[in-house]
């Protein structure tokens, strides 16, 4: 272990990491490849702005029921169509953060990994592609709880009472 780390501080390991890291060329050929990763990111980044504004919208939402049911003394009933409604609401916005943002954190190793990938000697490939896939399969589980809320949504909280004879 000593021998790696006193290699990697030697002058001449520098050098090399300078000689391999200034041809531009293979720079621009990396920054190339890693749009797609870039962009792949950007989209998800608006995806989970529209999430989280909906999020924010549920739980102001929750908090004014339960203020105006502490507030006037209400029985526990009141409003709970709506309240079990938007938590369910909530409960599928949270999963769909969490999906979108593991896939976000994993496109940005795959970023940083196709840069390194340029400069060393062993083949990360199949790692990128399957960082790639996993990715995917995170962003579509993270729509797929979008698509779940929204229906939700649209449904909406007396549709949900009238199927259970609530209201």
């Amino acid at each position: 272990m000593f021998d790696l780390l006193s290699a990697a501080t030697s002058p001449a390991f520098a050098f090399e990491i300078l000689e391999r890291t200034a041809s531009t060329p293979r720079v621009q050929q990396v920054v190339q490849l890693s749009l797609a990763p870039a962009f792949l990111l950007s989209g998800i980044g608006a995806i989970m702005n529209v999430i989280m504004s909906r999020m924010i919208w549920i739980a102001q939402r929750i908090e004014k029921i339960e203020d105006a049911r502490a507030r006037d003394g209400q029985p526990e009933d009141w409003r709970a169509a709506e309240h079990g409604w938007l938590q369910q609401r909530r409960k599928l916005a949270q999963g769909a953060i969490l999906f979108s943002t593991a896939s976000a954190v994993i496109i940005s190793a795959v970023i940083g990994l196709l840069f390194i990938s340029a400069y060393i000697t062993a083949q990360i490939g199949t790692l990128i592609a399957l960082l790639w896939v996993l990715t995917m399969v995170l962003l579509v589980t993270g729509l797929a709880y979008f698509l779940l809320e929204t229906r939700l949504a649209a449904r909406g909280h007396r549709a949900k009472a009238h199927e259970t004879g609530e209201a």
